[in-house]
Formats: C-alpha cells, sequence, structure tokens
C-alpha cells in the first residue's frame, strides 16, 4: 500500500474518536456552566490540568520507548510485558501514597472537606496511566480501529453519566423519592463529573485488557534499562509540553492585577476562544498519533527520508486551510461559544498560528526519536516551557490574556526552529521549506485580504469567504501538480488496480 495512503487513512481513524470525544466534551461547557457556580467550575478546570501533568509523569516517556524498542527488538512480547510491568507497578505505588495521604493533599490544594477528590483522581490517573502502553500496542500492530472503537467507547460513558448525573441526579437523588443517601445527592456536582470520568477510565482499562486476551507480566532488566535511558527525557519533554498546553491558563489566574471575579471571567474568555482552535488541534493531534509509528516503520525504507519531506509539505497545506476556513467563516464558527466571550475573538488567529508551528515541531522532532538524542529533544521543548513560564509571569499583568496568546505562538515557534535548526545534522530530511512556510503565509494574507471584504447580506459574505478558500486550494494543487494523482489513489477502489 501506497505509504501516504496508508497514513492518512490511519490519521482519519484515530481522529475518529479524537474529532467526536473533543467536540462531544465541548458540547458539554455549556452544561457545567450552567449547573455548577464559577468556582465550582474552577475545581473541574483545576482537577484536569493537575490531571493532565501527572498523566505524563506516571507515563514516564514508555508509550514511546515501547514504539522505539518494539520495532527494533525481536522480542516484542518481552518489551510489552516489561513496559506494562513498569506502568503498573509505579501506578500502584502513586495510587497507594494518594490514597494514604488524600486528607493532606486535598488541604494543600484549598478542598479540606473533599478528599475524596483527591481519591478519584489517583484512581483515573492510575488506570488511564497503564492504559497508555496497551493503546500504544494497538497504535503499534496498526490496529486503528479497535483504538478508536475503545476511545469511543470510553468517551460514551464518560458523557452519558455526565448527562445522567448532572440533568437526572437531582430528581432521582432527591429527598422526596427517598434516595438521598444512595449515591452523593443532589448537591454533588463536581463530584458527578469525577465519578464519570473515573468509571469510564476503569471500562476502559478492562477492554483494553480483555481485547489483548491476556496480561502480559515481567520485566526484562536489560530491555527495562535500555527503555528508561531511552523514554527519561521524555518524561521531561512531556512535563515541559504540558506547561507550555495548559499554565497559561492558570497563570492568568494569579498574575492578572484584578479583583477574583474578573480574573476568572478572563480565565473563562481565553479558554472558551482558545476551544475555536478545536478543529486544528484535532487534526494535528491525529496527525501525531498515527505519524509516529509510521515514521518508526519507515525508518528503514530507501525513500524514507523523501517520504518524511513530502509528509512535511501536505501537513502544511492542510494547516493552511484550516486556519483559512476557521477564520474566513469566524460569523459561523463564534456561534459555538455565547456571545459574552466574543470580546476575546482577537486570540483566534494567534492560537491558531501557534498551533500550526506545533504541529511543524511535531514533525521535525522525528530526528531526535530516531536518532536516539531524545535528551536534546527534551531540552528544546524545556526552552518552549521556559518562554512560557517567563512571558506570562511578566506580560500578563500588562496584557492579560492577549500576552498568553503571543506568549504560546513565540513559544511553539522558537520550539520548531531550534528542532529543525539542530535535527538537519542528525537526519537531513530534504524539506521543502518555501512550500511548508509559503502555504502558511498564504493563509495569513488570503485572511488578511478577508478583512477588507465590505460589509454585506450574510449568504453574499459566505459565498465571498468561500472564494478565498478557492484560490488557497488552487494554489496548493498547482505547486503540486501530483497531488491531484494521489488524491485519485486515496479514492481508488481495489478492482481498478486489478
Amino acid at each position: 500500500m501506497n505509504p501516504l495512503k496508508k497514513l492518512a487513512g490511519q490519521t482519519a481513524i484515530y481522529g475518529l474518536s479524537s474529532i467526536i470525544g473533543r467536540f462531544l466534551n465541548f458540547l458539554l461547557i455549556p452544561l457545567y456552566t450552567h449547573v455548577l457556580p464559577e468556582h465550582e467550575y474552577g475545581v473541574v478546570t483545576e482537577m484536569y490540568t493537575y490531571l493532565a501533568l501527572l498523566i505524563i509523569i506516571l507515563t514516564y516517556g514508555m508509550e514511546t520507548a515501547y514504539f522505539r524498542f518494539s520495532e527494533s527488538t525481536l522480542d516484542k512480547k518481552k518489551v510489552y510485558a516489561t513496559a506494562l510491568t513498569s506502568l503498573i507497578l509505579t501506578s500502584l505505588i502513586f495510587l497507594v501514597s494518594a490514597v494514604m495521604f488524600s486528607s493532606q493533599i486535598a488541604a494543600v490544594l484549598g478542598y479540606p472537606d473533599n478528599t475524596e477528590y483527591v481519591v478519584w483522581f489517583a484512581m483515573i490517573i492510575a488506570f488511564d496511566a497503564i492504559s497508555a502502553i496497551p493503546f500504544a500496542k494497538l497504535r503499534s500492530e496498526n490496529k486503528a480501529t479497535a483504538f478508536a472503537t475503545i476511545k469511543l467507547v470510553n468517551i460514551s460513558i464518560n458523557i452519558g453519566l455526565n448527562l445522567l448525573f448532572i440533568l437526572a441526579a437531582p430528581h432521582l437523588f432527591s429527598e422526596t423519592l427517598g434516595f438521598n443517601g444512595l449515591f452523593l445527592g443532589p448537591r454533588a456536582g463536581v463530584g458527578y463529573i469525577f465519578i464519570a470520568n473515573l468509571v469510564a477510565s476503569s471500562a476502559t482499562l478492562l477492554l483494553l485488557f480483555i481485547w489483548s486476551g491476556q496480561i502480559r507480566i515481567g520485566i526484562d532488566l536489560h530491555i527495562w534499562k535500555e527503555m528508561l535511558v531511552y523514554a527519561l527525557p521524555l518524561l521531561i519533554l512531556g512535563v515541559a509540553g504540558s506547561i507550555n498546553e495548559t499554565l497559561d491558563r492558570l497563570m492568568l489566574k494569579y498574575r492578572l492585577p484584578l479583583d477574583f471575579e474578573s480574573r476568572m471571567a478572563a480565565v473563562g474568555v481565553y479558554g472558551a476562544c482558545y476551544k475555536l482552535a478545536m478543529i486544528l488541534t484535532l487534526f494535528v493531534q491525529s496527525f501525531r498519533y498515527a505519524a509516529e509509528p509510521f515514521y518508526f516503520s519507515h525508518e528503514k525504507e530507501k525513500d524514507a527520508l523523501k517520504t518524511y519531506a513530502n509528509i512535511m509539505t501536505y501537513f502544511s497545506a492542510v494547516c493552511g486551510l484550516i486556519f483559512l476556513a476557521i477564520m474566513v467563516y469566524m460569523d459561523i464558527v463564534k456561534t459555538l461559544i455565547g456571545e459574552r466571550y466574543h470580546v476575546g475573538l482577537k486570540v483566534v488567529p494567534i492560537i491558531l498560528l501557534a498551533n500550526v508551528f506545533l504541529g511543524f515541531f511535531y514533525n521535525l522532532s522525528i530526528w531526535y526519536k530516531l536518532r536516539k538524542k531524545t535528551f536534546t529533544g527534551a531540552m528544546i521543548t524545556v526552552c518552549g516551557a521556559a518562554i512560557t513560564i517567563v512571558g506570562n509571569y511578566f506580560w500578563i499583568p500588562a496584557y492579560g490574556y492577549m500576552a498568553s496568546a503571543w506568549v504560546t505562538l513565540v513559544c511553539y515557534m522558537s520550539m520548531a526552529f531550534l528542532s529543525y535548526w539542530i535535527g538537519k545534522k542528525h537526519l537531513p530530511v530534504p524539506y521543502h521549506l518555501p512550500k511548508v512556510i509559503g502555504y502558511i503565509i498564504l493563509a495569513l494574507g488570503l485572511y488578511y485580504l478577508n478583512g477588507f471584504m465590505p460589509e454585506m447580506p450574510f449568504w453574499m459574505a459566505q459565498i465571498a469567504n468561500t472564494f478565498f478558500i478557492f484560490v488557497y486550494l488552487l494554489a496548493v494543487i498547482s505547486t503540486n501538480p501530483e497531488l491531484l494523482e494521489k488524491l485519485k489513489t486515496l479514492r481508488r477502489p481495489q478492482h481498478d488496480k486489478n
């Protein structure tokens, strides 16, 4: 099979569960904000920020290490058992410790009356960390359908229980029905959200073990030590990456020189507008899921470097298209969030462009994974984290969430540039830079010109907006005449090959 066709197909499948899940979770935001007071929704935001960071710490790069060593080691079963057992042991140690000290942790977080939050999240984090290796095994074996199916089951359980608990629980557990003490009671709003996630994570782990047929336990010390040496720098990379993705919202809360309610309102506006970049973020994420095992499996192909370069070119073209589509159709896109949040729409093009460069970084970062230079790669992300911390700390008091948006862009641009500059010495991929950068500049230029469109009826404006999309697509196709043929092969039925 054409390798680009294979990658495109897997990107679509991996992206399916992510796209649906993110979209459904996005639809839950109006529900949460309607039912929960601001301070309770703040608890949700804070706890999930910690969850994202702790998942990275508890998987400590073993997912990528599994990809690497399962391709380069003959005994794939030993690699799988070693990685899985390692995560089970460390996750259990974390879980037991968190439960033992749950009261103290809850007090430090400011929730002394809700130690159950700590216990529930410790269980969620442990289960999700253990699930990382079975999920990685599915990806390594190109079982994209199984991967997406289990992800969708997780999403369905989580969304379904959220709707059940938050909408139905006040009636089901009301005192008039005599069920007030049965579960959490009608006032457990935040608790319902966390319980739904816990049930979904538990079911997912169970499904993964059922799907794999058996749980392989046992550590080969030689393989384990090599995997740790390879993986631990990725832990630094992951933590730094989490800082780049989430710290701005936390720092807004503490660095804005405003009263508490105004600070939380700024966080809400920024967070809501940040979500309008969801389509591009989902494309980058689904591409990353498919590309990492693809790059490892094609490392020894004679035309591997050329394939990597072509992938980067097409990736840039798609990112430019998504950026342009979101911006020219903003009158439609902005209806996804409440009108009171529209004051923050000016951050959207900046965040979109930042995500484009994050995608470039993911493409460019393959050199340090293939050449086992993960420490160098980790240091690049640490540089990005330093930019995030310093930039937000000093600029938020003066410029608010606009500072956070610009710092995010500078961070990801710097990471992409450093990865390219250092990586070309280790893996000389012949990237088509004029095209890669040119498509993004073209998208920015067309977006700029679109801003000069005169006032016109809504339907006429959308026709005019579509014209800008057409111009962009025409430019991409004219600079890649082979692209039409490649697109035809993606749609060609199997009998055409006979």
